[in-house]
């Protein structure tokens, strides 16, 4: 009797279950036009909200690097054999990995660098330097003045009781800088961002602003800005090398310029000479000058071959997708917004319907009794 007794009992709680959503279902329907009346205020708001947002517009290029290795040690290494030239193993070798550039980009010496580029606006309304237009020329939603205005007398508040702050000396020092330049360097560094494909080596280059030409023409400043640096970090060592053999070329030419004029004046003096002290000397010029042309010859190869190995390992980088003026913006999306705020205030309404309106009836009995 017992089993059969449970056997009855456990087909009904499905049906409990779909009695108990149909009547919320119920519920929800009977209180519908609260439903519609905050997804309709929700609608207002969310358009004022993405209306306010200003405009940011984003320009991305694609730069596809050349590759380096052991091919180009090889070619390099043939033409140094053939010069009798010992070029090591350090061609091809480089500590700088692509997966370093964001935090090059975003670096403090990187950002104060950019921060005298000359800017100008698509509507001609701005011109000035990068450092000014974040400073002085970004708009911010409404709200952002009515948050920050507290805050802005807290601060202008306790400023009263400190000491006279001392004055820059009007100079851009990346090792201190004053608050003001740190707060647009780290704007901006969130205004650039860098990705790369550790796959393929393919570096993508977002730049965002508020307006289309501007983030276009920084783009492609910055872009250059990462290739010249990339370009000095990687020919440092061989670029010093060949100012090494530079010098090295200018003496041994002059050692060998003046081996040869002490030669032909000696030769030309002592013509009709034959003593043997006279032919010694002669020797002995002459073995000097040979020496001196020797060291004169050796290193002037190498200076070939040192101003061949800085073009060997600068790297060129092929753009994919270069830089573009941007025709709509990349945020906020004023869809997404009103999705959202149609979301919330639909969840919102229907947890009131059936839950939280409930709870207070119980709550406010409760306190009555």
């Amino acid at each position: 009797m017992g089993e059969e007794k449970k056997l009855n009992t456990l087909p009904q709680q499905p049906e409990e279950q779909e009695i108990d959503l149909i009547e919320l279902a119920k519920k929800v329907w009977a209180e519908r036009k609260l439903v519609f009346k905050a997804c309709g205020y929700a609608v207002l708001i969310g358009l004022v909200v993405a209306f306010s947002i200003p405009r940011e517009y984003s320009t991305s290029v694609t730069l596809a690097p050349e590759s380096t290795g052991k091919t180009s040690g090889g070619s390099m290494g043939a033409l140094a054999a053939m010069a009798g030239i010992n070029m090591g193993s350090s061609v091809g070798e480089d500590a700088l990995y692509p997966d370093l550039y964001p935090d090059i980009v975003s670096s403090t010496p990187f950002l104060t660098e950019l921060f005298d580029v000359k800017v100008k606006d698509d509507k001609e309304k701005v011109d000035t330097t990068l450092y000014v237009y974040l400073d002085e020329h970004q708009r911010a939603p409404w709200w952002g003045a009515i948050i920050s205005a507290p805050f802005k007398v807290l601060g202008w508040t306790i400023s009263l009781f400190k000491d006279d702050e001392v004055e820059g000396t009007g100079t851009l020092d990346p090792f201190r800088l004053t608050k003001d330049e740190a707060d647009i360097a780290e704007a901006l560094s969130k205004r650039i961002a860098v990705s790369v494909d550790k796959k393929t080596g393919v570096t993508t280059l977002t730049v965002t602003m508020q307006d289309p030409l501007i983030s276009a023409s920084l783009t492609d400043t910055v872009m250059h800005r990462l290739q010249n640096y990339i370009t000095e970090y990687r020919t440092n060592k061989a670029r010093h090398d060949l100012a090494f053999t530079e010098k090295l070329y200018t003496e041994a030419k002059a050692n060998y310029t003046d081996a040869q004029s002490k030669y032909a004046s000696f030769v030309d003096a002592n013509q009709n000479i034959i003593l043997l002290s006279y032919r010694a000397e002669q020797e002995r010029l002459q073995n000097e000058m040979s020496l001196a042309y020797n060291v004169y010859t050796q290193v002037a190869q190498q200076l070939q071959m040192a101003k061949a190995k800085v073009q060997e390992i600068t790297p060129v980088y092929t753009v994919v997708q270069p830089a573009t003026v941007p025709l709509r913006p990349s945020k906020p999306s004023k869809p997404m917004i009103l999705i959202g705020f149609v979301f919330l205030a639909g969840v919102g309404s229907v947890g009131w319907i059936l839950f939280i309106k409930d709870l207070l009836k119980g709550w406010k009995k409760q306190t009555t009794i």
